[in-house]
């Protein structure tokens, strides 16, 4: 066959049509064809966001000296091999009430259950992926306390089953008839659903309508996502050698387990282009944790109050320090990944790492421990903030800095309105 001599340049190759022509059995990488070129590949991608309900203990997260020549604090030891991939930030809040109430604060700035983070990185850059964000959960039981947030602020539900998520991307050709199927018939009962909630509008008094107009944009967020998955529910599905596990750990005791099936199945999302923004909240309840076959003290949750207990604190903080060891071995994945940009993936993802809770103690929710990795930042330091400052910036200042990272034209983010750029570049 000859190719005609005007062939379009690497750039202007549609990859959704390439795809779709004879080779669309195959499923491909994501190629330098149809992405920027090496060359003019700049700022980050990708977003993550990991979160505790139960905080991370300060005095063994937050190192002793400022700058870079800071000692690795206990907590993040796993992390000791990597320090050039991420930067801790101490003395930033949102100036929020405190309160276990308030650790929905997290996303969404000194307003609980508002407009979060994740969620307005999603509308900006995630709507030409299969998923436009996608929320997950580990050691949540029965239980579970949403982390994302629409505009309207409504609560977006979290997967808890790594059997769920794998499915979602990778699912056989046997589950495609069967997806579409469900997909289509859901619309049909939104459409009916949609019809109801119109007529009661106009009979409920206006003390309701905010409740209206919460539950309209929950159909509407929901009619959008499930449009993208049918717009694109015949396009090549990406393939993998990873090998799920033959059990869900969705036990609160198991939540170690959970977070690094997720976290491998993060990875290869980000890797196949699936999606562009993720979320991971890691709850914190009552379960018992077992380290080298030996029970720990308390609960969970129990520990997170402990009062100063030296003891205590020793358990708590080998949690912590086990939570870190997965986020280690995420970060590792990432950097060895390469992208069709020529970028590790890490490079091209911002990955953030922290909590709505300062100290779950004193139920507090002043100076929460917070660390960025990747994203292409000069990394490697702590960085110290002085709250006692009038002027100190917020943690949503921080949050305005990975936005225009990801070239979000963005000036303000809930009682924020700088950013940390001077600082954090």
């Amino acid at each position: 066959m000859i190719l005609p001599n005007h062939s379009p340049s690497p750039q202007a190759v549609d990859r959704r049509f390439f795809l779709r022509s004879a080779l669309a059995a195959l499923a491909l990488p994501p190629l330098e064809a149809f992405g920027a070129s090496v060359s003019g590949a700049t700022g980050a991608r990708n977003f993550v966001a990991i979160g505790t309900y139960l905080g991370w203990h300060q005095n063994a997260f937050f190192p002793k000296e400022t700058g870079l020549n800071y000692s690795m604090p206990e907590t993040l030891t796993p992390l000791s091999a990597a320090r050039d991939s991420f930067t801790i930030f101490s003395g930033l809040d949102h100036r929020a009430p405190n309160g276990h109430d308030a650790w929905s604060n997290f996303l969404s700035g000194v307003t609980p259950r508002r407009y979060s983070l994740d969620q307005q990185i999603a509308d900006e850059i995630g709507q030409n992926s299969r998923f436009a964000s996608i929320e997950m959960t580990a050691g949540s039981g029965e239980e579970v306390r949403a982390m994302s947030y629409t505009r309207k602020g409504v609560g977006l539900p979290m997967i808890q089953r790594p059997s769920v998520l794998y499915r979602q991307l990778f699912r056989s050709e046997a589950d495609l008839a069967r997806t579409e199927y469900l997909l289509r018939s859901g619309r049909s009962g939104l459409d009916l659903l949609l019809e109801d909630a119109k007529r009661l509008r106009s009979a409920v008094p206006s003390a309701d309508s905010h409740k209206l107009e919460e539950y309209f944009d929950s159909f509407r967020t929901l009619e959008k996502r499930m449009a993208r998955q049918l717009n694109g529910i015949h396009d090549p599905i990406p393939t993998t050698s990873y090998k799920l596990p033959t059990y869900d750990p969705i036990t609160p005791n198991l939540q170690i387990e959970a977070e690094t099936i997720l976290y491998h199945l993060m990875t290869l999302a980000l890797e196949t282009e699936s999606t562009r923004v993720m979320s991971l909240q890691l709850d914190g309840l009552g379960q018992v944790f077992s380290f080298d076959g030996k029970a720990l003290s308390s609960g969970y949750h129990g520990l997170s109050h402990h009062g100063n207990d030296p003891r205590m604190i020793r358990d708590l903080v080998s949690i912590e320090t086990a939570h870190i060891h997965c986020f280690a071995a995420f970060l590792k994945e990432l950097q060895e990944k390469k992208t069709a940009r020529g970028k590790s993936l890490l490079d091209e993802t911002i990955v953030l790492l922290g909590s709505g809770t300062g100290d779950a103690s004193r139920h507090s929710n002043r100076n929460i421990p917070t660390l960025v990795a990747g994203g292409g930042f000069q990394h490697g330091r702590h960085i110290a903030i002085d709250q006692d400052k009038p002027d100190a910036p917020l943690l949503g200042d921080l949050y305005l800095t990975l936005m225009q990272r990801l070239g979000m034209q963005v000036g303000k983010f809930s009682n924020a309105s700088r950013n940390l750029n001077h600082l954090f570049a």
